[in-house]
């Protein structure tokens, strides 16, 4: 092992912080710390560059600890960087309203890019950030100006490596040739249930190699030497991304715990710390930090302060030379658009279009006004219509923002997250919305993060047809409701599809869901004194009869129109129906009481909702004597026309709902 005095000292103390934390809040992760302690304090001391006291410089190198369990690994690097983590922090891991959760959060802890957690996402997420890094070096910089020139490195586990997330993000990085993606392995041999040869025994670096990565081994764990070479030939390697398997003993240096099972998830307890103590030759009490390392550690603070002012010098030679570049990146990295004032299309009333297509129309239209609109489809693009002119980002060709993201939902959707936490860009995904069940934790982290992905999710009914009910989405609607922070949006017609557009591009504090039909709908002529339709206030009025109306029918989607010609047929019988567009329910929810009880009258109780999935939580809206039409049971195989006629989406039993309710 080929570690100095000072630095053996330091990397105990990273250890025994994750201990003492973990001890203190009687839960959590010590054994993961415990064992790749060298490997985080090879990387924040030695090879990253990164400024804590500038922690949102965005040339820094990014860090994603991918095995999130082992999070106090991160608060105690972040601490002894001189991030503002502060030692009462680490006392109060896991605890109510500290800055030390359970698992990093971005947003949460300074110095924290990426939540982590849930296996696999991080390593995903840091593929994004390595995207994102590329494309925006290759759109700004210039000779003797590396503006943006900076690494993503990880730390992940054998977890990370059995998910398929990681697989998916590993062949897609590997094909695109993400050279400053560099990830080391904590290859403990070690999962929950014990040993890993019970489930994981195939050979990971050949799998990576296969996949088009460099890799290498580090045979001892505590090499900080050998991790570092590992880290040096991996930056040479400027073609493929790196994984650097490093060979390490979980819960290192308790005597009876190290390399087992046993300190993957629980503290150690008093005595076991005791004797790790005495094994190690730490001979400090629970959260003291000697000085000689403190200072040791306070080298990465002035370390990084003198690689930032660096290059806020070569900034400044920059913006002098290329005031245009400079002006358009620094606008980029801000992420303040104004999408008011966008110029999108509008579509003729009583023509017919597919919101699929419509969407198409607009996002060719947006990207040549606001080129940071980057994105693609999971293998649909000729479906989800989410093809631009603009040249693919591939390996040979970085500054193109179209992506071929293959057969990847899951890992599309968390690159997408990590090309919003990287900034400068505001990423798009696309797939079926059938499909959002193989990206949903990654939609989840883009909702918990806050962070503005616009998901193009197409296919959004029964009305796709005779591929059947695979294909066809019955609960998606309301699943994908009930995530917080997820705005769903589910457009009537094109002229709503360039409004919900509009809203998702002006979101900036989470993502935004559009669900686009594959069949046409008739474009509705908007109500008398309304330019565009209202997305952002969630629901309005579309149809109104003369005076208070007998009844409301909600819609949302290609049902809207169907309501309308039920309104017409009810007008027949003198009852006056009013028809509302429901496009989001969570605008709608945003709204002041007032508007809400405009549109939808609290002494009108007689409504009936119209949604193609399934009813349930539309009680919500029509009430306890209301009536909601859908669809709880699969669908079929058939064309959209007799699906509907089939399972009584029809202006017919809209009819027969709304007489019912006022007999």
């Amino acid at each position: 092992m080929s570690v100095s005095p000072i630095e053996r000292r330091a990397i105990n103390a990273i250890r025994f912080l994750a201990i003492d934390a973990v001890q203190q809040a009687n839960s959590g992760h010590p054994g993961m710390p415990m064992g790749a302690a060298p490997m985080g304090y090879a990387l924040f001391r030695n090879i990253m560059r990164h400024a804590p006291g500038e922690p949102g410089w965005v040339n820094r190198d990014r860090f994603v600890l991918s095995a999130g369990h082992g999070s106090m690994l991160l608060y105690a690097l972040l601490h002894l960087s001189g991030y503002p983590v502060s030692l009462e922090d680490l006392k109060a891991f896991r605890q109510w309203g500290s800055r030390t959760p359970g698992h990093p959060e971005f947003g949460h802890t300074p110095g924290v890019e990426t939540t982590t957690g849930p296996l696999g996402q991080g390593f995903a997420t840091g593929v994004g950030m390595a995207i994102a890094e590329r494309h925006l070096a290759a759109l700004y910089n210039r000779p003797s100006y590396p503006i943006v020139d900076h690494y993503t490195y990880g730390i992940v586990s054998d977890g990370d490596l059995m998910e398929g997330i990681s697989q998916e993000a590993a062949s897609l990085a590997g094909h695109l040739g993400l050279g400053k993606l560099i990830y080391l392995y904590d290859d403990n041999h070690i999962s929950i249930d014990g040993d890993t040869a019970n489930a994981f025994t195939e050979d990971v670096p050949g799998r990576l190699r296969a996949s088009g990565w460099h890799v290498v081994s580090v045979a001892d764990g505590n090499d900080v030497k050998a991790i570092q070479a590992a880290v040096a030939a991996a930056q040479a390697e400027t073609e493929k991304p790196s994984l650097i398997a490093v060979r390490t003993i979980i819960g290192y240096g308790s005597p009876s715990k190290a390399g087992s099972a046993s300190s993957h998830g629980s503290p150690l307890g008093h005595a076991e710390i005791e004797a790790t103590r005495e094994a190690l030759g730490w001979n400090h009490p629970p959260f003291d930090i000697p000085e000689d390392v403190r200072a040791h550690m306070a080298d990465i603070h002035s370390q990084g302060s003198a690689a930032f002012d660096a290059w806020q010098a070569l900034w400044e030679r920059y913006s002098a030379e290329y005031p245009g570049e400079a002006s358009e990146l620094s606008k980029r990295l801000s992420g303040h658009f104004n999408a008011s004032e966008l110029s999108l299309p509008s579509f003729e009333p009583e023509t017919s279009v597919a919101t699929r297509n419509a969407s198409g129309k607009i996002i060719e239209t947006i990207t040549a006004q606001w080129p940071h609109l980057i994105g693609g489809s999971a293998d649909l693009a000729g479906s989800n219509k989410t093809m631009t002119k603009r040249p693919a980002f591939q390996r040979d060709t970085p500054e193109g923002a179209n992506f071929y993201f293959g057969v990847r939902e899951h890992a599309m959707a968390a690159a997408c997250n990590g090309m919003a936490l990287h900034g400068g860009v505001i990423p798009y995904c696309a797939t079926f919305l059938i499909f959002t069940d193989y990206l949903r934790p990654a939609l989840r982290l883009s909702a918990l993060m806050k962070q503005r992905v616009i998901y193009v999710m197409t296919h959004d009914s029964i009305g796709l047809g005779e591929d059947g009910p695979t294909h066809q989405p019955i609960e998606h609607h309301m699943a994908l409701r009930a995530i917080p922070n997820v705005t769903y949006i589910r457009p009537c017609d094109g002229n709503e599809t360039a409004a919900a557009w509009r809203a998702a591009l002006q979101k900036t504090d989470g993502p935004t869901v559009l669900a686009l039909s594959r069949q046409d709908l008739r474009n509705l002529p908007l109500p008398a004194g309304m330019a565009t339709p209202p997305v952002e206030k969630g629901a309005y009025v579309v149809h109104d009869p003369q005076g208070t109306p007998d009844v409301i029918l909600i819609g949302t989607g290609s049902e809207v129109d169907i309501a309308i010609t039920a309104a017409h047929r009810l007008a027949s019988e003198n009852i006056h129906a009013r028809v509302v567009s429901m496009p989001s329910w969570e605008y709608f929810q945003a709204q002041p009481k007032a508007y809400q009880e405009e549109v939808l009258p609290i002494e009108v109780t007689a409504r009936v909702s119209i949604e193609a999935g399934i009813t349930l939580g539309w009680e919500r809206w029509v009430g306890s004597g209301g009536r909601t039409i859908g669809i709880d049971h699969f669908g079929a195989s058939a064309p959209a026309e007799v699906l509907y006629e089939q399972f009584g989406i029809t202006a017919e039993h809209i009819v027969q709902e709304a007489r019912s309710l006022l007999r």
